[in-house]
């Protein structure tokens, strides 16, 4: 009898041993810090205002830019020994979508509200207008927390209806406050600094003058 009863004994022992791991895994879980989701659309009221332009189409391709960047995670430097050759991808630091999509997004809604044109990117080109197709491409890109965001773009603008073309390329450089937010905040004002470029160079281009590109 007491075999049995030491044996039952131990069995119920390791049952609540097993339990008390679970629950602790569980709790574990739930203590984890929670995934967050950040977005490069500026506030309408932080993009100027302008007449919308009835007769000025624009279709804004795809973002090229570096494959490790395509991706809905921030890629950030990374610090101390290692920032110059290492870079982390922070899986609970989120864009709302991948990168070059939210790049995109981001680009075309600003430039549009600058010229005050209509993007017609995924609503079809107008038959009886010139479309103005902006190509833009993301060469480099460099953000480091509490340091600075530095980018450079690169775009074509041609027109549809006499495939002129012209190329500009802007680079620029954002300090920025420690933290995550504050890193966003610094892509964003990349992000405003090439929309207005690229709008002042499709204005010019509309013009037929050749627009004087930034560095």
């Amino acid at each position: 009898m007491m075999t049995t009863k030491t044996t039952a004994s131990r069995a119920r022992g390791a049952i609540f041993a097993a339990a008390t791991v679970a629950a602790t895994l569980a709790l574990a879980g739930c203590a984890s810090s929670p995934t967050r989701f950040y977005t490069l659309s500026a506030p309408p009221a932080a993009i100027p205002a302008v007449a919308q332009n009835a007769k000025l189409f624009i279709e804004v391709s795809p973002i090229a830019l570096p494959e490790r960047l395509a991706r809905p995670q921030l890629v950030v430097r990374s610090s101390g020994a290692n920032a110059g050759t290492r870079v982390d991808i922070l899986e609970q630091e989120r864009w709302s979508s991948p990168f070059n999509n939210e790049l995109r997004d981001a680009l075309a809604s600003a430039i549009a509200s600058r010229l005050g044109a209509t993007d017609v990117s995924r609503s079809g080109r107008p038959t009886d207008q010139p479309v103005y197709r902006i190509a833009i491409e993301l060469r480099e890109f460099d953000a480091a927390p509490g340091d600075k965001v530095q980018a450079t773009y690169g775009w074509t603008v041609t027109r549809s209806d006499n495939a002129k073309t012209s190329a500009c390329q802007l680079t620029v450089a954002e300090p920025v406050a420690a933290g995550i937010d504050a890193l966003v905040l610094g892509v964003q004002r990349t992000v405003a600094d090439a929309a207005g470029a690229i709008a002042a160079s499709v204005g010019t281009f509309k013009n037929g003058a050749a627009p004087a590109c930034q560095g």
